[in-house]
């Protein structure tokens, strides 16, 4: 058995002033996904804009601090601090508001049958330390991600790294294990010298 305050739980500035708690990791859970989000201030996403169409994930988001305004498919939910919004269907489209300072939302979910950790859990904890320009610290996460999953979005962010701390001919090599989407974004970003 494991216990975990939410609030122990350290948390990643991942957009503008949304705050990631990575729950999953903490407790090792592999059966489902679990995170945490809060958003510091009225207005502010909680829930990005999206929908699980390309992971398959059922989901359910549980308004645990705060009042969040959830839209779904174009229809607005008002949740207040204990109401669960549960979305069977991948396909829906959806966002939350938040209505208060603070709100946080836990989202549960999975692929019916069986979870694949997304990508996404494993690059987060870099942004903060790429933003902040500790290209060290961000390549040792990456570094370790990839030890535990081989994915061109690692290899986008490490590229990246590499790129704005100088290490050109490394970025070289990591742009080379791209997709060819993540090849394009990369490119876009214009960070090597020709040659």
């Amino acid at each position: 058995m494991k216990t975990l305050r939410l609030d122990d739980v350290e948390g990643v500035p991942v957009f503008g002033t949304l705050v990631w708690k990575p729950v999953r990791k903490t407790l090792g859970v592999t059966a489902f996904g679990i995170n945490a989000y809060t958003a510091a201030s009225a207005g502010d996403e909680v829930v990005e804009d999206h929908t699980e169409e390309q992971l398959g994930h059922e989901e359910i988001y549980a308004v645990i601090r705060g009042r969040a305004t959830f839209t779904v498919d174009g229809e607005e939910v008002d949740a207040p601090a204990g109401t669960l919004v549960y979305l069977d269907d991948p396909t829906q489209q959806r966002q939350a508001i938040a209505q208060e300072p603070e709100t946080t939302v836990l989202a549960i979910g999975g692929v019916p049958g069986k979870h694949e950790i997304p990508t996404w859990e494993y690059f987060f904890p870099a942004l903060p330390a790429i933003e902040a320009g500790d290209y060290d610290r961000a390549r040792a996460i990456l570094e370790e991600a990839l030890r535990e999953r081989d994915h061109s979005a690692l290899h986008y962010y490490l590229a990246k790294v590499e790129a704005l701390a100088g290490n050109h001919d490394r970025a070289r090599e990591e742009a080379a294990q791209l997709t060819p989407e993540h090849r394009e974004a990369f490119d876009e970003l214009d960070l090597l010298p020709s040659g």
